[in-house]
């Protein structure tokens, strides 16, 4: 397989040429490619000096990050990891080969650490809290959805849309691969500690609240119905309940002395309804583009298939 090692980066000058020669040790046949994210610290110069080829994407947040990185790479199999130096090359062999070996579509490393400091416990609670709901809602997930160490087969790359700017891109490749059915499986791999020098760009509340409102917009996006069915039965309820006292009195008096309370009433009923039509009509819509984006997904050869070999033997006789 043609392998290429995809490393979104950040002022991360201190820890990306040690990230870059492990991985040039794992696996010294891939392509290492780095995108230097605006960085002020000399990163870009640092990952050249140890061997990466480097891109350059101006505008600032991982998802801009890995939507260069996407597409500008060309592989079989593609590595994405933080260029941070916590997430362990030694384990990227093995998670090609399970994506070989069971023709998957993305491999996620789940990781594995004892030291607290490498993975806080605000960060354990919050990834806990947004798989659980991606479970929830989309019926099936990953141990660790918002692990930044991942190997994908050509077709989930060049199928992702990757619309995401910051963390939550890694929300994205986890909806994605659920919403296609796609293949997937995790395989535990070693956390630790940043270097020393090195600091941590993510900020538990404000990414946290950033990768909770995509969670809201894939659910309206990719579930309108039960989005909308939800907003419909609280307005809706929230309507009969203050009707109630409305209808006691009209049938006790034949008279309407609440006539803002009957009004407002009867306007929250069809709000509920109007949210209800809107949830039903979007729901024909994204099946539908679920359906487009499923047969573009297949067209694309599989990690394994006879069409990836014979396109890798085309490119590997014509460079």
């Amino acid at each position: 397989m043609r392998v290429v090692i995809l490393i979104p980066c950040f002022n991360e000058a201190v820890a990306i040429g040690q990230v870059v020669a492990d991985f040039r040790a794992a696996l010294p046949g891939a392509q290492i490619l780095v995108c230097d994210n605006a960085s002020s610290d000399g990163t870009a110069d640092v990952a050249r000096a140890a061997g990466a080829q480097v891109l350059a994407e101006p505008r600032r947040g991982k998802g801009h990050a890995v939507r260069r990185l996407f597409a500008a790479a060309e592989a079989d199999a593609y590595i994405l990891v933080d260029g941070d130096g916590t997430y362990d090359a030694a384990s990227a062999p093995a998670m090609l080969a399970m994506l070989a070996e069971q023709r998957l579509d993305m491999v996620t490393a789940t990781r594995v650490s004892a030291a607290q400091a490498a993975y806080r416990a605000g960060h354990r609670l919050g990834n806990r809290a947004i798989t659980g709901a991606i479970a929830a809602l989309f019926g099936h997930g990953v141990p660790d959805m918002l692990s930044g160490y991942r190997v994908f087969s050509h077709r989930f790359v060049k199928s992702f849309p990757a619309l995401a700017r910051g963390f939550e891109t890694e929300t994205e490749f986890t909806v994605h691969a659920l919403e296609l059915g796609m293949p997937v499986a995790s395989l535990a791999s070693a956390y630790r500690a940043r270097p020393e020098g090195s600091h941590s760009k993510l900020n538990t509340f404000r990414d946290g609240f950033r990768i909770l409102l995509t969670v809201l917009g894939l659910l309206q996006r990719e579930k309108p119905l039960p989005f909308f069915g939800a907003i419909s039965i609280g307005l809706a309820g929230s309507g009969l309940l203050l009707s109630l006292p409305v209808l006691q009195h009209f049938s006790e008096t034949g008279l309407v002395p609440r006539l803002p309370t009957a009004v407002l009433s009867m306007g929250l009923v069809l709000a509920g309804l109007l949210s209800l039509a809107c949830g039903l009509v979007l729901e024909t819509v994204t099946r539908g583009r679920q359906e487009a984006k499923r047969m573009a997904y297949l067209s694309l050869p599989g990690p394994g298939s006879a069409a990836a070999d014979d396109k890798t033997r085309r490119e590997s006789h014509n460079p």
